[in-house]
């Protein structure tokens, strides 16, 4: 793209807009200064993140509107993203469409009743709730205390001509508008207080209810003291069902985020009168480059950007700071008319909450890419979208990934995860314990060393099964032992798709191990880097490019990001094991076995090293001489 000539962009806010060769908009971003922000887009491209010089590439121009501050700047900025949808925006995908608690006013009976979709005039919702189900219970206990009318219009009138009511009237759900058994002020009456609780103003109605059912009683109207005291039960129920997470005068939204490298789940606590009235979540797709302020951004403007359903709170809990936090409160309480705060709890109960939501969050991504890699369409998706990318002679039914972990050069070990079929094959997951690396504080060159060596093994061990002698592999009869067929070895089938955790340097190292050991032509490896996701293959310099948002890619995270976790579980193990143990390891006598005894009976290394002679010659399993060789080597240090 041709950068504007000098001195034509202006030093003023506003939201700029990048168009390819169609005119289409593609990326749309907001500045305090659109010089200064526009000029870091024509930079060398190797000093931009990956996603960023994709989309410069692809510009062919770039447009801008001046604003007069920032927040306007922001609105300007959010309504051209609804408006376009540019591909390099953030993305929110959200196939929920979530129900709501509705109480129409517009109509001369207002009506309670579940809704979705677009919002209409004239109409008060509470939510949104994540099932239907628990709408229609909360409703089933509310209406036994508030009976309002829930049924269709055509359903009302159909009882109106007929003068007779419906069930829900003789079950006491419904005050029978329809057949005059309520006047009309007293029926909105019924509607105000029912607001009211879903609001969460309920101790005024409760005291009112306690009230009135006493007085009832006291004037011996014991049918409608009845009445009012299972209204009032019910009551309790409805509030026992709301979950008091905050103060009664305290209104708070709270934001909780799980992420990876290419999504986000974002879930959101609707907290009114200090009680949880409803939730939200969805995920965004991370087609742009953002901080974590960034994206906090993102997903404010997500939130709030069309009129919120529940209004602006004073607060909204946040897991990190906002980018431009300032600009983004002002313009949360245009939207209010007050003041608001975006915080970041520190400290007590606010932090509590956040794990709360967060962990919500984290269960909710875990369900959605479970989704997405059980269903065996996608996956069969995936291979044939990898074989196509990486020009595979066949679809990867078996991906085999490799990772490595240590802490400074020191206990290296690597980890083989493998993938059939897109699905994790637990049972033919492999550790090792490197052997070839020092211990000296390690760089890259070590990296790539250890790669190789457990690469080595892991393919030696493959050639050495697939030539052995047929009578070594069978039975006499070409059968396994006693007849029965032997089973194969451990390392006996090779990868379709050797994968590494690394970039180019991994990639290199790998496939030298796979050229040397003649395996070059039948096993193809690829590195995914997990900087920028991006895809390296030997004999290319440039990375292979999968679609993001693809089940290709997706896959190919799934694994390498297993592979990361079942590396770092061992390396902690055996850490773990060499700072508890390594200390007796010197001491004659002090085998395995006897090692473990001791620790478990003293409670850990320290209370050996600070134990008496008395002490360690108190266990009948540890000789004197043992005893003693233990105190006189800790001692004397």
């Amino acid at each position: 793209m041709k950068r504007p000539p000098a001195g034509t962009i202006p030093e003023a806010p506003g939201s700029y807009q990048f168009k390819d060769r169609n005119g289409r908009v593609i990326y749309v971003g907001k500045a305090s200064n659109l010089r200064q922000r526009l000029s870091n887009y024509f930079q060398n491209p190797r000093n931009m993140h990956a996603r960023t010089a994709q989309m410069v590439r692809t510009a062919e121009s770039v447009e801008w509107t001046i604003v007069a501050n920032e927040v306007e700047a922001l609105m300007l900025e959010y309504s051209l993203i609804k408006q376009h949808d540019p591909r390099f925006n953030v993305r929110l995908r959200d196939d929920k469409s979530y129900p709501f608690l509705a109480v129409t006013s517009s109509e001369q009976w207002p009506r309670a009743q579940v809704m979705r979709g677009r919002k209409r005039k004239d109409t008060r919702y509470f939510g949104p709730y994540a099932h239907a189900y628990a709408i229609r219970d909360t409703l089933d206990l509310l209406l036994r205390s508030f009976p309002v009318r829930t049924c269709t219009q055509s359903k009302f009138n159909e009882h109106e001509r007929l003068g007779r009511p419906c069930l829900l009237f003789h079950i006491e759900k419904c005050s029978g508008p329809c057949v005059g058994e309520i006047d009309e002020m007293p029926y909105r009456q019924l509607v105000t207080e029912l607001c009211q609780f879903l609001d969460g103003d309920t101790d005024e109605i409760v005291n009112r209810l306690d009230a009135d059912m006493k007085q009832a009683a006291t004037n011996l109207e014991f049918e409608q003291a009845a009445r009012l005291r299972d209204r009032l039960e019910a009551v309790h129920k409805a509030i026992s069902k709301q979950q008091m997470v905050a103060d009664k005068n305290e209104d708070l939204d709270v934001i909780g985020i799980a992420e990876d490298e290419l999504e986000a789940s974002v879930q959101m606590f609707y907290i009114r009168k200090g009680r949880v009235v409803g939730r939200k979540g969805f995920i965004l797709d991370k087609v742009e480059d953002l901080t974590p302020g960034g994206l906090i951004n993102r997903i404010l403007e997500n939130l709030y950007g069309e009129e919120p359903i529940l209004g602006v709170p004073k607060q909204v809990l946040v897991p990190y700071e906002a980018d431009d936090r300032a600009v983004y409160e002002e313009w949360l309480e245009l939207a209010r008319g007050s003041k608001v705060q975006i915080r970041v709890p520190q400290r007590g109960d606010r932090v509590t909450l956040l794990e709360t939501v967060t962990r919500n969050a984290k269960e909710e991504f875990t369900r959605h890419r479970m989704k997405r890699a059980s269903d065996h369409n996608t996956r069969s998706r995936a291979l044939t979208e990898l074989q196509d990318a990486l020009e595979l002679p066949e679809a990867p039914l078996r991906i085999e990934c490799y990772d490595m972990a240590h802490i400074q050069g020191t206990n290296y070990v690597g980890s083989m995860v493998v993938m059939e079929d897109g699905l994790p094959a637990k049972r033919e997951y492999r550790r090792f314990k490197v052997n070839e690396v020092g211990s000296v504080v390690g760089g890259q060159s070590d990296d790539y060393a250890a790669m190789a060596e457990v690469v080595r093994r892991r393919l030696q061990a493959y050639l050495d099964e697939r030539d052995r002698p047929v009578s070594e592999r069978t039975g006499p009869d070409g059968e396994g032992v006693e007849g029965k067929e032997r089973k194969p070895g451990k390392f006996a089938y090779p990868p379709q798709l050797l994968l590494v955790d690394g970039g180019k340097g991994q990639v290199s190292a790998t496939y030298q191990v796979v050229q040397e050991l003649g395996l070059a032509d039948e096993i193809p490896v690829a590195g995914l880097a997990k900087r920028f996701e991006e895809i390296y293959v030997p004999g290319r310099s440039e990375p292979v490019e999968l679609r993001r948002g693809s089940e290709a890619l997706f896959m190919l995270q799934r694994i390498r990001d297993e592979a990361h976790r079942f590396a770092n579980t061992f390396h902690r193990e055996r850490r773990s094991k060499s700072m508890t143990v390594s200390a007796l390891d010197d001491i004659a006598g002090m085998g395995e076995v006897r090692k473990k005894k001791l620790l478990k009976a003293m409670g850990g290394i320290t209370k050996v090293k600070q134990a008496s002679l008395e002490e360690l010659q108190a266990h009948s399993f540890l000789p004197d001489a043992v005893a003693e060789a233990i105190r006189a080597k800790f001692h004397s240090e």
